[in-house]
């Protein structure tokens, strides 16, 4: 039903354009009748059915007439041009003098951008409109000779950008020295704006044989064309030819200016010796060259690409001793690769700092915070941050709404993403397919298949259309809800709309329909896609033999995700690593070590290389599972690889050997095994070593530890310890605490830790009020008696 909607409202829209197109055009089209003696308000009323007519003789016309209207059309640009398109799509074939005519008005007019579209078509399809551009460029050339030059310029210029937004390099340096004949030399910011791009995308050479060219021609180069001439030879390494440039313009008395020196920096930077380059910019500074702060920008930058974070800084503070004013682009370096290296912390004390300083922030940068701290999982912090910018009156784009849109839909706040895409539009934004795309994913994520739905129309009806990442999450919604045939019938949908179902598509419908409990579905659609597929060779459904995996892990079939990723092992089929890191958790989860043991051996042989979760999965379900030398085995193959533990690593060593110890009281024989490994005490040395501080999570194992072996005193120090540290204790150490103090019958001190809790805003759990009580009754059983 919503497809055939989604079709009848866009067929509404096109019959409206056509009728509102034919109402604008009919005064230009009586211009070509010859017998119309009709009145200016009489042809405001004329039927569309006579509109028709002149269309049916518009056809007939000679090209001799479309070039007269247009021409007496010159001082009405938009009347011109809505009955040149007209024409043209009522099957009339232009040629190369009519399209010479309608170019002539844009120029005149200067409407660049209908200058600019008007060109790419022609040079699109020129192949089959009879004609190429410089047949174009010789009709255009006839009578200007000597009076028609700005005119000229304007459209070589316009000719000049057009090729090079298209990439098409090659042709437009052709077209720049065929012309050369008419005597036409190409205007100077044309040909700039031409090496520059070359420079850009790398062709180097290409640059530099062009500026040969151009000088042969007569061509008198300016102080930005040397800039650029001075970046294309240090983008080669070529410094030594680099630096002749400042000669050759001293010979042809032109002065560098600050692009050109800074240009020379660039140029060292981006050749990773921004070392040099800073060490070029301050002794230039010192001689009074002229250099402004964006040369001190790109050296931030360059040091920023090499990962030296600490000089970039120092860079920052010498703009400042130097009275060099700060700007949104120096900090702006530094602050998006404190972003890229996860240290959001910085970057926003550094944005702090910036705007303190009154310089104001741009949306790059910020969508550069939000960005890092949703990849750090700081999910809440995140929608903080955007809720905070926002109240401060700072201007947030499209790219920050739609971060923080993807950030509340995984914190499953649907609704509030939802009043975002209101606030764009009430703000005159316009979101993009990638704004509605997000909300579509977050309301299928959250099960709300009939709101995705009509966000995905709604969508359609801006005039966006769908692309084939909006599909699948849409058709992956409508699996997660167990609506096969309808998942289904999207697919066939889409082939209708030209595009064509790829395998994430399917992917997503095949571990949708597993996360629904659709898993005979899912297998069957599988099967159904092989039937399908004339050669049914197993490798060519490799993807989605994966994502079924998948699918039996999300449905807790870890047994059937095992055997099928053995089988398509045993055949020699490439694994995912995220495919196997996932199925190896749920492993050892289960406490399946042998099979876990087995895909783990698997990941080693494909050089699917372990990472520190995938060991650390592997050690907390051997000490689960009461193998604690196996875990130490494993970490010490760990160590050796150059894997370095982490907290969490060492927070599963230290609980599996308090655990293994308090065991060993009851079971003396696992006390045999002790000598070959590390105790608890050790391991927290070598932690403290290794500069990784314990974490709450850590503490409390440890306090824990000592509270079941009655060592009290430990436990408190362990306590007081963390707390000095500046960690607070959560409701986890505090019961482990209060179940010390319970043991020992300390009813006292296990009252006032509970009455601390409440004080510090931390809510006792039902564990933490149940064992108090249970300590309570027990002493004054013990009374009674």
């Amino acid at each position: 039903m919503w497809v055939s909607a989604v079709r009848l409202l866009c067929c509404r829209k096109f019959v409206g354009l056509i009728n509102s197109s034919r109402f604008y055009s009919l005064s230009a089209v009586a211009q070509l009748n010859p017998i119309s003696s009709v009145s200016a308000s009489e042809q405001g009323i004329l039927s569309s059915h006579n509109a028709d007519c002149h269309f049916h003789q518009s056809l007939e016309l000679d090209r001799i007439k479309v070039v007269e209207t247009l021409n007496n059309l010159r001082k009405q640009p938009h009347t011109a041009l809505l009955f040149f398109c007209q024409l043209k799509q009522n099957g009339y074939c232009h040629d190369v003098y009519t399209y010479a005519a309608i170019i002539k008005i844009l120029c005149f007019w200067r409407w660049g951008r209908k200058l600019d579209s008007m060109l790419l078509e022609i040079i699109r399809k020129d192949s089959c409109l009879g004609f190429d551009i410089m047949d174009l460029f010789d009709v255009l050339v006839e009578g200007y000779q000597g009076r028609g030059s700005n005119f000229l310029v304007q459209f070589s210029n316009a000719l000049v950008k057009v090729y090079v937004c298209a990439g098409m390099f090659d042709e437009v340096i052709a077209i720049l020295f065929q012309t050369k004949p008419h005597g036409f030399v190409p205007n100077i910011l044309s040909c700039n704006f031409l090496m520059n791009r070359l420079v850009q995308c790398g062709k180097v050479e290409m640059a530099v044989a062009i500026y040969q060219q151009l000088k042969g021609h007569g061509f008198n180069a300016n102080d930005y064309t040397y800039g650029i001439l001075i970046k294309a030879h240090c983008k080669k390494g070529k410094f030594e030819e680099a630096f002749n440039v400042f000669q050759e313009m001293d010979d042809k008395r032109v002065t560098p200016n600050t692009f050109t020196y800074t240009a020379y920096i660039e140029g060292l930077c981006i050749d990773g010796k921004t070392d040099l380059g800073y060490r070029v910019l301050r002794a230039w500074r010192e001689s009074n060259i002229p250099l402004d702060n964006f040369a001190f920008a790109i050296v931030i930058q360059g040091f920023c690409n090499e990962g030296k974070l600490k000089e970039a800084e120092d860079v920052l503070l010498d703009m400042e001793n130097q009275g060099v004013l700060l700007d949104v682009y120096a900090y702006g370096a530094l602050i998006r690769s404190h972003c890229k290296n996860g240290n959001v912390v910085k970057a926003l004390a550094l944005h702090d700092e910036m705007v303190s300083k009154g310089v104001k922030t741009n949306c790059i940068i910020l969508s550069s915070i939000l960005q890092s701290l949703c990849q750090l999982d700081l999910v809440f912090e995140a929608v903080n941050v955007f809720k905070k910018f926002r109240d401060n009156g700072i201007y947030l784009d499209e790219v920050c709404y739609n971060v923080v849109a993807d950030a509340l839909c995984k914190l499953g706040k649907v609704e509030e993403a939802l009043k975002l895409l209101n606030e764009m539009k009430s703000k005159n934004m316009f979101p993009d397919v990638i704004n509605y795309t997000t909300l579509i994913h977050g309301c299928c994520l959250q099960g709300k298949i009939e709101d995705a739905l009509n966000l995905f129309e709604e969508m359609k009806e801006k005039g966006h259309k769908p692309d084939i990442i909006t599909y699948s999450i849409l058709a992956g919604g409508l699996a997660r809800k167990g609506l096969a045939k309808e998942a289904v019938s999207l697919l066939n949908y889409i082939e209708v709309e030209g595009l064509k179902p790829n395998d994430v598509m399917h992917n997503m419908i095949i571990e949708g329909l597993c996360i629904a409990g659709k898993v005979k579905k899912a297998e069957e659609f599988l099967n159904s896609m092989k039937e399908k597929c004339l050669d049914n060779l197993e490798e060519k459904f490799l993807e989605n033999y994966i994502a079924l995996v998948n699918g039996y892990c999300e449905a807790c079939l870890i047994k059937k995700a095992f055997d099928l990723l053995y089988r398509l092992a045993k055949k020699g089929f490439p694994l995912k690593k995220a495919t196997c890191t996932k199925l190896l958790g749920n492993l050892c989860k289960q406490g399946d070590m042998r099979s876990a043991q087995l895909l783990f051996e698997i990941m080693l042989k494909r050089r699917l290389t372990p990472d520190l979760i995938t060991y650390t999965m592997m050690m907390n379900g051997y000490c689960k599972t009461n193998c604690l030398s196996k875990a130490w085995d494993l970490f010490n193959d760990m160590k050796n690889r150059g894997i370095k533990p982490d907290i969490i690593t060492y927070t599963v060593l230290v609980d599996g050997h308090t655990k293994m110890n308090l065991k060993s009281h009851s079971r003396p024989h696992l006390i045999q095994t002790k000598d070959k490994m590390m105790d608890a005490s050790a391991l927290w040395s070598e932690m403290e070593d290794n500069g990784i501080q314990p974490d709450v999570v850590c503490y409390t194992v440890l306090l824990d530890h000592y509270c079941k072996t009655n060592s009290i005193d430990d436990a408190v120090r362990i306590f007081d310890e963390m707390i000095e540290r500046g960690l607070e204790p959560d409701t986890m150490t505090y019961t482990a605490l209060l179940c010390g103090y319970c043991r020992r019958g300390n009813v006292g001190k296990a009252i006032t830790l509970v009455n601390e809790m409440s004080s510090r805003g931390i809510q006792p759990s039902s564990l933490t009020m149940s064992t108090l009580h249970h300590c309570i009754l027990k002493a004054k059983r013990a009374q009674c008696r």
